[in-house]
């Protein structure tokens, strides 16, 4: 929750950051960037430091980083130290969701942790909720500096709580695993990548997480208010829609991924196929789409957040358990290097269509802009499907049960 909340405790604050710092749109728009491309990049050396020193030590270390990178933000008056905090806000974000996968995977019984995993990521977006209407008051009313100094104590607060109460395992306050060498790590990662499970796990997140991720950061809402003609009030509705469908869809899946492991793969051909459907036809809708039909839209998009852990099921069942966080940090890089891409090229792409014109974006630049969609959505598709075949030559159905339930 606390990560998730620094993350996107930026998203309400945009026009006060505008002239706070007196950037431009595309200045704005580096901050998400430079987190997202931080966050990707610091998963595979995040997930090698949770195998070596455990969950409880990485996670301290990344409450502490989060909390003085937000401190930093709140003092900061100029754009580069602005976004020398944001960066360090990305390494602590980075070094918490692969701490607490690896949390789950000892302390509860291996038929609940598909559950236990949604249920950590549903209770997470809490932290977005947390950033956008009470952070919106505290900016209103505290300013600019309070309002962030107040959001980084409560990292405070919950760093004294886990050093006094965290273990990484019922039996163990700390679990250190073996020192790691260069050539260990290179034999580890590339043990972890050769595994077809881990690379299906990768291309699950890579294609079911990119498009839930830009619309909640960064483009949802200009879609919607420029590509759609909606108003403030309604296209802030329909992103807080697309929460709540993340929340709701993320126990469901866990459910359904402990009951029916082998289905896996199915699952996520069959909710991108949705998304796909979906996008494709507002995209197409003569005019602007009517309001139910982007309603169904930010639901079935918010069911592809959720979706992405699925592919963190196949690196916990292709894996052993010391291998655990660092394929983990492989296959956690697949979303937010799509989500990256999509970014950039969505910005690229409505500069393109309106030259000149950068505040005043068409429906039909978005239109655009949007269906860049299509080429990650074509790739991931592909080498899902491709891998899907790999996985099941090399695991049977039965194996893959028993190991998924514990036996």
């Amino acid at each position: 929750m606390l990560a998730v909340f620094h993350r996107s405790s930026l998203g309400v604050a945009g026009l006060a950051a505008t002239d706070r710092f007196d950037i431009s749109a595309a200045q704005l728009a580096t901050f998400t960037m430079l987190q997202l491309l931080v966050y990707a990049g610091m998963q595979i050396p995040v997930g090698l430091l949770v195998d070596r020193f455990g969950s409880r030590s990485v996670l301290l270390v990344g409450t502490t980083l989060l909390t003085l990178a937000q401190v930093g933000f709140a003092l900061a008056t100029t754009y580069p130290l602005a976004l020398l905090a944001r960066a360090f806000v990305g390494v602590g974000d980075a070094m918490t969701f692969i701490c607490v996968l690896r949390l789950v995977s000892s302390w509860f019984p291996v038929r609940r942790i598909p559950l236990v995993t949604q249920l950590t990521g549903t209770l997470g977006q809490l932290g977005a909720v947390a950033a956008a209407v009470p952070m919106t008051w505290a900016l209103g009313h505290l300013g600019w500096t309070r309002a962030y100094l107040l959001a980084a104590s409560f990292g405070v607060v919950l760093a004294v709580a886990a050093y006094f109460s965290l273990h990484d395992a019922p039996t163990a306050r700390n679990l250190r695993g073996a020192r790691l060498s260069f050539a260990a790590v290179r034999a580890s990662l590339a043990a972890s990548w050769a595994h077809p499970g881990t690379r299906l796990g990768f291309w699950m997140h890579f294609t079911t997480q990119f498009s839930a991720t830009v619309m909640a950061l960064l483009w949802g809402y200009p879609f919607f208010v420029r590509g759609e003609g909606r108003s403030a009030a309604v296209a802030g509705l329909l992103l807080t829609l697309l929460v709540v469908a993340i929340m709701v869809s993320g126990p469901v899946l866990g459910w359904l991924v402990g009951a029916h492991p082998w289905h896996r793969s199915t699952m996520v051909l069959t909710i991108v196929s949705s998304i796909v459907t979906v996008w494709t036809v507002v995209l197409l809708w003569p005019g602007n789409a009517p309001l139910p039909l982007l309603v169904l839209l930010t639901l079935v998009v918010g069911v592809g957040g959720p979706a992405s852990m699925i592919g963190f099921d196949l690196g916990r069942t292709s894996n052993p358990p010391e291998r655990f966080a660092s394929a983990s940090g492989i296959i956690n890089q697949g979303g937010f290097c799509a989500s990256l891409v999509l970014v950039v090229v969505i910005g690229l792409v409505l500069d393109w269509r309106t030259p000149g014109a950068s505040v005043a974006y068409t429906p039909s630049a978005f239109r655009w802009a949007m269906s860049a969609q299509y080429a990650l959505w074509g790739l991931g598709l592909l080498q899902i499907w491709r891998y899907r075949r790999r996985t099941r030559r090399v695991v049977s159905r039965d194996e893959l049960t028993a190991v998924a339930r514990g036996h």
